[in-house]
């Protein structure tokens, strides 16, 4: 399986709230930067108690619109179309780290005055 099919299938797991099965393409030890870049969450259990949360995480009506993903060496760019009840369509972008087979990091890159304008 390749690291875009990897990602693919976590993103498939959040669409369907599966976030065990997402949390498992993850080290234990691994980190999550979130839009803005100052939110930063270390440790995969860390990460999985803040995905049920994902609702106050993400602006109202927050939907994906469009997905691709882009691979080289030992990381996979995510290119998410979305939208939200205040922001009728935008771009964002999501980096992955892997370390073999399993994700160790993961960066979100947005518009942050957008992003917080989208609450």
């Amino acid at each position: 399986m390749s690291l875009a099919e990897i990602v693919q299938r976590g993103w498939n797991a959040v669409g369907t709230g599966d976030f065990d099965a997402l949390v498992a393409d993850y080290q234990d030890e691994m980190t999550f930067i979130m839009p803005g870049q100052t939110n930063i969450l270390e440790g995969r259990q860390a990460f999985r108690a803040a995905l049920d949360g994902i609702g106050e995480i993400l602006p109202p009506g927050f939907e994906i619109t469009g997905l691709r993903q882009i691979e080289g060496g030992s990381e996979v760019v995510s290119i998410v179309e979305w939208k939200s009840q205040k922001i009728a369509g935008s771009q964002l972008a999501v980096l992955f780290k892997f370390n073999g087979d399993k994700i160790y990091e993961e960066r979100w890159f947005v518009d942050t005055e957008q992003w917080k304008g989208a609450f």
